[in-house]
């Protein structure tokens, strides 16, 4: 049985270069990325997957943030094409280790995201694309955006969703800046659930039949909060009196809760076995996949691949369904040949 980690990150070194020469030096989050070896040398990523054997392998991409942190619409086109470049080349060369990897979406260019997202996957054989719950600050349903999420419903490769937000998202409205880094540990799963929370309640699954979107971090707060989701959410528009927020769920073809679970998940989750848990329990066995977040631990890579193999062993959960995890939704999903 393989362990198939569909959501790691890495530098390719030609991106790394890249963005390098463009910015000068790196800080906040982007410096963060930089300084975990194992984002860009490869030689002790390497290290690091022989901890866990011949059947660990990972599907490539990128780490935040997202280009329009430190790039124009035009130069965010011109590194994420190196990016791109950059892990076909790595697949190319080490199939066993990287049998597939992302693209990233330029979304803060509408006017070549289509093309570029066609580029990967049709060209270069990406899995799927990358979003951020966020582009700029815009939200995810705005009509500018939808002719990707058309083309990528289209194709039947799946969007990965990573959250988005930095210090400068205030947890008070008399503040500035997020204290605390209050910002990443709640701020991040807040992102990735409200990004959720748009996509359904605009009816892009509607508009866009087949669109699949796998979810970072277990899903974000939308397992836990089933209930504030499902029947909290059954009375939309009774605390809401400028506007009938009742006719959003009579415009869904569906009750609302059904396209949240039809969300997919990964296990992503910072060594939680009950984050886990919850997101079988919520998704389903079908539609959660293994991923550890590597290289973003403490030891710089190997723990948080460790402890979500242990959780995973360890879960209350057939062999069957673990394999559903490990290895057989992955390559159902990214159209893997192992």
């Amino acid at each position: 049985m393989k362990k198939i980690d569909v959501f790691n990150h890495i530098w390719p070194k030609s991106f790394h270069q890249a963005l390098i020469a463009h910015v000068g030096e790196t800080t906040d989050i982007t410096r963060r990325s930089e300084a975990v070896p194992m984002m860009t040398d490869l030689d002790r990523r390497f290290e690091v997957m022989d901890l866990f054997g011949d059947d660990y392998c990972q599907i490539l991409s990128l780490a935040s943030p997202p280009f329009e942190k430190y790039a124009d619409p035009v130069k965010s086109l011109e590194l994420a094409r190196i990016a791109s470049d950059g892990m076909a080349d790595l697949c190319d060369r080490y199939p066993d280790r990287f049998p597939g990897f992302i693209g990233t979406a330029v979304m803060n260019n509408p006017d070549a995201v289509v093309d570029e997202a066609r580029r990967n996957i049709e060209e270069l054989g990406a899995c799927g694309m990358q979003i951020f719950s966020n582009v700029g600050g815009k939200p995810l349903d705005l009509p500018e955006f939808e002719p990707f999420f058309d083309y990528m419903a289209s194709t039947g490769k799946a969007v990965w969703l990573h959250p988005s937000r930095g210090a400068n998202f205030p947890d008070y409205l008399t503040e500035t800046r997020s204290e605390y880094e209050i910002w990443w540990t709640f701020g991040w799963p807040y992102e990735t659930s409200a990004a959720m929370a748009r996509m359904v309640f605009s009816g892009l699954f509607d508009k866009f039949p087949g669109l699949k979107v796998i979810t970072h971090h277990a899903g974000g707060m939308i397992p836990f909060f089933e209930g504030r989701v499902g029947p909290g959410w059954d009375q939309m528009g009774a605390r809401t009196t400028d506007r009938d927020l009742q006719q959003v769920l009579r415009d869904l073809k569906r009750p609302h809760l059904e396209y949240f679970k039809e969300f997919y998940a990964d296990t992503a989750s910072f060594g939680s076995t009950k984050a886990i848990e919850h997101a079988i329990d919520f998704f389903g066995e079908d539609r959660v996949m293994f991923a550890s977040d590597a290289p973003f631990d403490p030891e710089k890579g190997p723990m948080y691949i460790r402890e979500t193999i242990r959780i995973l062993d360890t879960l209350d959960i057939s062999d069957e369904v673990r394999r559903k995890v490990y290895q057989d939704n992955a390559v159902k999903l990214l159209g893997l040949t192992l």
